[in-house]
């Protein structure tokens, strides 16, 4: 499943590219970096996208898809001593592109996700130390972009989440999965390169989702 959501993301992205010509050496090595990221080649894609960030200083993007490989390849895991490797280098990228771009939705997002990653692993543990910042963190990325398809995404899935724990009805965060739906039809992203991810797994959710 996390292969077909990369590899969505990978095509997605190499289509807005392509539509641009005259491709920079910036273009090509971030186009390169996802491609290893698609071939699951996890480690080579980091550190081109690590390499691409030390090249271009004011750009957080690169910094941005270093954490996100590190974040979405750690759910799962069963090592502990893994995992706490993986989220802290995550979190390294993480405040290297919020150096960058502060107050970002996305790099929010991502924040929030990597929490996650630790109630995923042992939510008895972990849950009650992050359950709250997770909340916080989507609360303050919607108050920032409240269009944004995948911040009204992930609060979704993460609330419904809780609703299923507590017992409670996931009615109200179905339609706001329904809203994100809508949101990302009519997302335009401000660069080629600019996030762009969620749409689908937006979607197999909602079709999940007891309404």
């Amino acid at each position: 499943m996390m292969r077909k959501i990369i590899t969505f993301l990978v095509f997605s992205i190499t289509i807005a590219v392509s539509a641009q010509p005259n491709h920079s050496s910036y273009e090509k090595g971030m186009q390169k970096a996802f491609g290893l990221w698609q071939e699951q080649k996890n480690s080579e894609a980091i550190h081109l996208f690590e390499r691409i960030a030390n090249a271009e200083q004011d750009d957080w993007l690169p910094f941005y898809y270093a954490a996100q490989i590190e974040i979405t390849s750690s759910f799962g895991l069963k090592d502990e001593t893994l995992l706490d490797t993986k989220l802290k280098k995550g979190q390294e990228y993480l405040d290297s592109a919020k150096k960058l771009s502060k107050n970002n939705s996305e790099i929010i997002v991502l924040q929030a996700l990597l929490h996650t990653s630790w109630v995923a692993f042992d939510d008895a543990t972990y849950g009650r130390k992050y359950s709250r910042k997770i909340s916080k963190l989507y609360k303050k990325a919607k108050n920032l972009t409240p269009s944004n398809p995948r911040v009204v995404y992930c609060q979704a899935k993460w609330n419904i989440g809780g609703a299923k724990f507590y017992g409670k009805s996931t009615e109200p965060f179905c339609k706001d999965l329904e809203k994100s739906i809508e949101l990302f039809a009519t997302f335009e992203l401000s660069s080629p390169f600019y996030p762009n991810w969620g749409e689908d797994r937006a979607k197999n959710t909602l079709a999940n989702c007891k309404l």
